[in-house]
């Protein structure tokens, strides 16, 4: 399979560096929601946990991978065809590692809305 890496917006990266205490980190861009980001739900033996585990080993340049989704690539692919300048920030709400979840998810996505906002307009 093959693997493609890109950049979010310089700029956009240094302002929100500057504003807060961000944890800078990379996030992996999964073909699906369930098996591929080794969710369950019904269907134990259908998710991979062995690829989290590669995952959670990879550096570049000293970034961990610190996220898994599905939107970013089509997001920084959409910017770059346009011209654009993108950027991805998460809430991180799931360990899927360590099995640890947040306690309050909606707390710290809306902090995230708030900060991101707040950052943008500044």
């Amino acid at each position: 399979m093959p693997v493609y890496g890109t950049a979010a917006g310089k700029s956009l990266v240094e302002k929100f560096s500057k504003q807060h205490d961000w944890y800078q980190g990379i996030t992996v861009t999964a073909p699906g929601f369930y098996a591929p980001q080794a969710r369950q739900l019904r269907l134990k033996k259908v998710a991979s946990t062995g690829n989290l585990d590669r995952l959670s080993q990879f550096k570049f340049k000293d970034i961990s991978i610190t996220n898994l989704e599905m939107e970013t690539a089509a997001i920084y692919g959409m910017a770059s065809l346009l011209g654009h300048q993108a950027i991805s920030l998460n809430a991180l709400i799931a360990n899927r590692i360590t099995g640890q979840f947040s306690s309050n998810p909606r707390a710290s996505v809306d902090k995230l809305i708030e900060l991101s906002l707040e950052t943008l307009a500044s």
